[in-house]
């Protein structure tokens, strides 16, 4: 008999808690294979295909092309015969439209068995991992009492889930009377947009797997409360969950009514969702400049030589030498000098922690929004490995396709804002690093040189850095030694 697994979403990167649907790559009744990509979603911070763990027929897809899931949410199920060796699960197997019955769900030790290889692309398993679970509310659990009754407060047990289950509306299982339990939510972007609008989510219906509670039934309430001249509110106490989240810190919404998702606009007027790599962008811009006392300094440099430099490089045979590189270079070469700045401040333990490498990212405009692609290993590539590394990101970042691991773990920023045609910036710092350098354009400026007035290549070069892990004399420090390196290339040779 075949039996019915069902694949969630996997956690696809560092801070990731949704991704939408960009594309079904298999239909309802295909017949997929271990590994095979099913889907391909856009997270916040890159397009990632989703490959599935089990080889089947596939019975069932969650969500339509365009729509958020939150981590943990059912992708699809797939019907696994009796004799398909190997296929066993790399997540949590739940059954779909009741066909697995309580008794044929694999037990623990199977749940447990060796994985399939990848859950994503790029990121192999050799035993089941630990999933996020969903909190499923039952009669007896402790905890707050649920909302009223019209709101449909209670979940599926752990072993009702699918659908064909009688009483479930929409995807929930609707109980007679409120049950105690949770509220059942993922996503804490969900909970921050309840939470700023008043919104008391145990008054909602979910229209997710099990009762979920998703952004659009929030949405949904938010836009049934203005329309009916109130909102849904609750007495003042404790969050649902006993919790204190990060989200807690950001500002109060200014008024009642800017909130309200979907309110009246005014004719003309435009609403753009803050979403996807924009909305990740927002939120870490935000979130730096609510916990990092940043300055910046700033410097005009003579980069004739440079240029000039460069310029023989590229004359020689050989790869062609990136100017992005060569001040990637002169980066590493300064943090080295001034380790200070190559660093993060753990607020918790309330320590710095100064890093022995350096993870270099480097800003890049793309269609989807701004990008930070990190290389890896930076103080240890030489001009031409990081000019072919920065080439690699950027096409990569530009076609959408850079996974997680290359979009985190940065410890310093180069951001050359020059290629828009500017002077000069004061760039937020990268959360949660702890500087970040900027790079104006280089044009033919009047410079004193060598006691002469003369036509030289200039440059302004920016330093946005964290006051907590450094004074300004180090900071100071650090930028006329990269100052120093672009007018004078040769004093790099003293670290080679």
């Amino acid at each position: 008999m075949a039996q019915v697994l069902e694949f969630k979403l996997p956690d696809l990167g560092e801070g990731l808690t949704e991704a939408e649907i960009v594309r079904w790559l298999v239909q309802v009744g295909d017949v997929v294979a271990v590994d095979q990509p099913v889907v391909e979603v856009e997270t916040a911070k890159a397009m990632v295909e989703v490959p599935c763990p089990y080889g089947g027929v596939v019975t069932a897809r969650f969500g339509e092309e365009g729509a958020e899931l939150p981590v943990g949410a059912p992708l699809l199920t797939v019907a696994v015969g009796e004799g398909a060796e190997g296929h066993r699960p790399a997540a949590d197997a739940g059954t779909d439209g009741g066909a697995a019955r309580a008794g044929e769900r694999p037990g623990a030790g199977e749940r447990r068995s060796e994985g399939s290889g990848n859950v994503l692309v790029g990121y192999g398993t050799s035993e089941a991992p630990a999933r996020r679970r969903r909190v499923r509310p039952q009669g007896g659990a402790s905890g707050a009492a649920a909302g009223s009754g019209t709101a449909g407060s209670g979940t599926a047990g752990a072993g009702s889930s699918g659908a064909g289950v009688p009483g479930r509306a929409n995807g929930r299982v609707r109980a007679a009377e409120p049950v105690d339990g949770p509220v059942p939510v993922i996503s804490p972007l969900v909970r921050r947009l309840a939470r700023e609008n008043d919104l008391d989510l145990r008054e909602l219906t979910g229209s997710g797997p099990d009762g979920l509670i998703l952004r659009a039934d929030v949405e949904y309430a938010l836009r049934a409360a203005a329309a009916q001249g109130g909102r849904a509110t609750r007495e003042a106490g404790p969050h649902p969950d006993g919790t204190v989240r990060e989200q807690a810190l950001a500002a109060p919404a200014a008024t009642a009514g800017a909130g309200v998702a979907g309110s009246a606009v005014p004719p003309g007027d435009v609403r753009i969702p803050l979403k996807g790599v924009r909305g990740a962008v927002a939120d870490k811009l935000a979130r730096s400049r609510r916990e990092i006392p940043d300055a910046t300094c700033w410097v005009d440099a003579d980069a004739t030589e440079l240029m000039r430099a460069r310029a023989a490089m590229n004359a020689a045979s050989g790869p062609k030498i990136s100017l992005v590189a060569l001040l990637a270079r002169i980066c590493t070469a300064a943090l080295a000098r001034f380790p200070e700045l190559n660093s993060t401040v753990d607020t918790q333990a309330r320590e710095i922690v100064r890093f022995d490498h350096v993870h270099l990212g480097f800003a890049a405009q793309t269609d989807r929004g701004l990008v930070v692609p990190v290389v890896r290993d930076a103080h240890a590539r030489d001009a031409e490995a990081l000019t072919s590394e920065f080439a690699r990101l950027t096409e990569a970042a530009r076609a959408g396709r850079l996974t997680p691991g290359e979009l985190t773990g940065g410890t310093f920023t180069l951001n050359n804002y020059g290629v828009f045609g500017v002077d000069g910036s004061t760039p937020i710092v990268n959360h949660p690093e702890a500087a970040m350098l900027g790079v104006g354009r280089i044009v033919p400026k009047p410079w004193v040189h060598e006691g002469e007035l003369a036509v030289r290549q200039v440059v302004q070069l920016s330093l946005t850095f964290d006051h907590r892990v450094c004074d300004g004399g180090t900071a100071g420090g650090f930028l006329r030694y990269v100052a120093d390196c672009v007018e004078q290339p040769a004093v790099l040779l003293r670290t080679l």
